[in-house]
């Protein structure tokens, strides 16, 4: 490799934020010119933040950075920008109320936006997405292509990504990764943060992996493993293959009749869906996101209204009860998005303890004064029992890594003793470590005689998980089996829309 190879060059950065906390710890860290270089890392490890750095977000508390050779020192992101350096976020920035083209242009002289320029990189990098189209409108898909499209209209040939792939469908993270190989071709260098293995193996040429602020080492990705990475990462080997016990199938915990729910449109998201989920069972649901999986668990959950059918709980009727009065029947909701139904990110780890409980009497007492021993008292068993890394009761909750944040929504659920948990995307975001956890843990749940209801849009999950599964595709279920009655065919004919009795008859 020759020195005008390597078009980024981070030498010892060191990062200390202003309360004490050290995210990087000396790291080194280098890219070449036409290549997709993974940033690999625990939810914590430093990877954000060492990007965040480069893109000219964050200053460095320490170290040198060297862009084509030459020292640089960036007081802001638009300073990076004019070295070429763009970065995606997880969460998009564009404004969701301007069309595709107002974003792109979004902060340009009038004089230098050119339509037909956009349009020729729509062409030569596959990144197509409709200009006049209102970006709120749009699939997550195409809103991160506007947000790679706006990066490449300013010239940017170094791209940063950071977990890109969180919120698209399969098709789509395809569809990305199709892209990122042209923009290789065509000479850009992509930094690809993810702490996702299979596809840091699919898509990257090297693969730099961080643990707890420092550089563990830096591998080729043909010369990579899955277990490799694993240990790289975690610091210990990682079980790929989870062990399960035969289930010991009780009766019906959990009942849905001919279940029909409304999207928040108005169109029928659930179409007369009916299935049990047993005492010592897990029933997982599988799909490509958006195909009214969302709206089936709220419905169950007492988040969203049932239009027709019946929901019961071990016998009980409980269609349109609300969560509190299904919290007390013995229902537990582990929900998809943590930090906006699962959380409170302003309260502190004691505080989101309790939530859903709050008003039992051991936590509340005369006038509505809280009883603060008992309430600490309560946080410190979650945190103990459930292994989360925390500074203390008294911590924001959103001081903790991702991981440990859900954590503790998985073990403030599981510490109100429910007979049926319905878990909805529980590993989502989350590293090889704490999915490994999470995913021991519902099993142990299972084996207790819990009726655990798992949703996930990834597909190995289920797989490893379920005992029986269905595949979901617009609202309706494409059939119901145990997994290992499934080819992988099949399930990827239902995720498309076939019936499994038609795909047999075939």
């Amino acid at each position: 490799m020759s020195s005008d190879d390597v078009v980024v060059r981070m030498k010892g950065i060191v990062k200390v934020y202003p309360d004490g906390t050290v995210a990087l710890r000396g790291v080194d860290f280098e890219a070449r010119r036409g290549e997709i270089h993974g940033l690999l890392g625990e939810n914590g490890a430093g990877k954000t933040t060492l990007m965040k750095i480069l893109s000219g977000l964050l200053k460095p508390t320490k170290g040198e950075i060297y862009i084509r050779g030459k020292k640089v020192q960036f007081k802001s992101a638009a300073e990076a920008l004019k070295h070429g350096i763009g970065m995606v976020h997880q969460h998009l920035a564009l404004v969701p109320v301007f069309t595709v083209l107002e974003n792109i242009i979004l902060g340009l002289p009038s004089k230098s936006v050119d339509i037909e320029r956009i349009k020729e990189l729509m062409e030569t990098t596959g990144l197509k997405a409709p200009l006049n189209a209102i970006v709120e409108d749009l699939p997550l898909g195409v809103r991160q292509r506007v947000e790679i499209l706006k990066m490449l209209y300013r010239n940017v040939d170094i791209l940063i990504l950071d977990e890109p792939t969180t919120n698209l469908t399969p098709t789509e993270t395809k569809e990305l990764f199709r892209t990122l190989r042209i923009l290789k071709e065509q000479g850009k260098t992509i930094i690809f943060i993810t702490h996702k293995l299979k596809e840091a193996l699919e898509i990257t040429d090297r693969i730099t992996v961080l643990r707890k602020g420092k550089v563990v080492g830096v591998v080729e990705t043909k010369k990579a493993t899955p277990e490799l990475l694993a240990r790289m990462m975690v610091g210990r080997e990682v079980i790929f293959r989870i062990e399960k016990k035969p289930p010991r199938i009780g009766e019906p915990l959990l009942v849905v009749e001919d279940l029909w729910v409304r999207s928040d449109l108005g169109g029928w998201a659930v179409k007369g869906i009916s299935f049990k989920v047993h005492a010592g069972e897990i029933f997982g649901i599988a799909g490509v996101e958006g195909n009214g999986q969302k709206e089936l668990i709220e419905a169950i959950t007492g988040l969203r209204k049932v239009e027709r059918g019946k929901i019961k709980l071990m016998g009980i009727d409980i269609t349109n009860k609300s969560p509190s009065e299904l919290y007390k029947l013995g229902l537990a909701h582990i929900p998809e998005d943590r930090q906006r139904l699962g959380l409170i990110l302003d309260m502190i780890v004691a505080e989101n303890s309790i939530l859903g409980i709050q008003r039992n009497r051991l936590f509340i007492g005369k006038l509505l004064s809280m009883k603060w021993k008992n309430i600490f008292s309560h946080a410190t068993k979650v945190i103990r029992r459930f292994e989360i890394i925390a500074p203390g009761v008294k911590a924001p909750v959103r001081s903790l890594s991702g991981g440990n944040q859900q954590k503790l929504v998985v073990g403030r659920e599981i510490m109100k003793e429910p007979k049926v948990i319905v878990a909805a995307q529980p590993t989502r975001g989350l590293d090889v470590a704490a999915t490994e956890y999470i995913r021991k843990l519902l099993i142990k749940m299972r084996d207790e005689g819990k009726a655990i209801l798992l949703v996930s849009a990834d597909l190995d999950e289920i797989l490893q998980l379920s005992d029986r599964m269905a595949v979901m595709y617009e609202g309706e279920f494409m059939g119901i089996a145990k997994p290992e009655e499934l080819t992988e065919e099949e399930i990827g004919m239902m995720m498309g829309g076939y019936r499994l009795e038609q795909i047999r008859r075939r």
